[in-house]
């Protein structure tokens, strides 16, 4: 197990002086649901302040929220769930899950269905029908894209799905962990687990660990401040962001450091009386200190 090498911060990409508008990574992420609105929104807010351009598809009522509130994502494009495949081709990530509703009930029973079409997806009832089958949509349809898959997408993933897909990351707690993989989450079941499914996995906890196949980095610190609501869906959205313009590997590492050191500089100002928002906003300015 290596610890948190700071030397991994020279590494991320800094947006060029003569760079233009799109030259800074495209996300397209997908998200929310009628039961969550505000998990895919949080993810929206961290990762347009890092990225060029954000296409945000989600549910009718939440696309209609981000349009009244669009002077704060001068770069972002909010899309119908059918106009999909025109941004995936786009992007440089996708980020799909946060705020998306989970049916363990169906997903037992959802290989009895032959689903293939987004326009058929999109019709579908049930919103946790609607995450199975759009999950599975984009990972058959983009293998050669970078995936970040979290939430209710990672809940109702079919480990089937990950046979070679080579630049996928998981960001399970350990709950989820053990329920997509029916392992307890120590380092070397994680590292079992990227190894066997090809993919890169990220364990959220006192200390995230991020494995892949060779090798798995632990990143220490954060705070009980850090164990609200939100503030996942929120490291989902800037690991995503940074991996549009680097490695997936180094994005969720990295990630996971600045979440953590932004979390400890809120407690240094108000202790452990933050919420998702307050970390969204301090993000930034910890990545200025950090990324120098």
């Amino acid at each position: 197990m290596e610890n948190f090498n700071p030397l991994l911060l020279k590494q991320i990409h800094i947006p060029e002086a003569g760079s233009h508008k799109g030259q800074n990574g495209k996300l397209l992420l997908i998200g929310g649901s009628h039961l969550f609105h505000s998990a895919s929104l949080w993810a929206l807010k961290v990762s347009s302040r890092i990225v060029d351009m954000v296409f945000y598809a989600s549910i009718l009522e939440n696309n209609e929220i981000v349009a009244k509130a669009k002077e704060e994502f001068h770069d972002g494009i909010v899309i119908p769930r059918d106009k999909i495949d025109d941004y995936a081709k786009e992007a440089d990530c996708i980020l799909i899950g946060p705020g998306m509703v989970r049916d363990e009930e169906f997903k037992i029973q959802a290989e009895k269905q032959n689903i293939s079409s987004l326009t058929h997806i999109n019709a579908l009832k049930y919103e946790g029908e609607q995450t199975y089958y759009l999950t599975k949509y984009l990972l058959e349809h983009y293998p050669e894209k970078k995936f970040v898959i979290d939430a209710g997408a990672l809940q109702m993933l079919d480990l089937r799905w990950l046979k070679q897909q080579h630049r996928v990351l998981l960001t399970p707690h350990k709950r989820e962990f053990a329920s997509l993989f029916s392992l307890e989450s120590s380092k070397t079941n994680i590292q079992f687990c990227s190894s066997k499914y090809e993919c890169l996995i990220l364990v959220k906890g006192l200390a995230d660990i991020v494995c892949s196949a060779d090798k798995c980095t632990e990143i220490s610190g954060g705070n009980a401040g850090m164990t609200k609501g939100g503030t996942g869906d929120v490291l989902a959205g800037l690991i995503a962001a940074l991996a549009c313009n680097n490695e997936l590997e180094l994005a969720a590492i990295v990630g996971s450091y600045i979440n953590k050191k932004a979390g400890e500089n809120l407690f240094k100002d108000v202790s452990y009386y933050f919420n998702a928002s307050d970390l969204v906003n301090e993000i930034p300015r910890t990545m200025k200190q950090l990324l120098k």
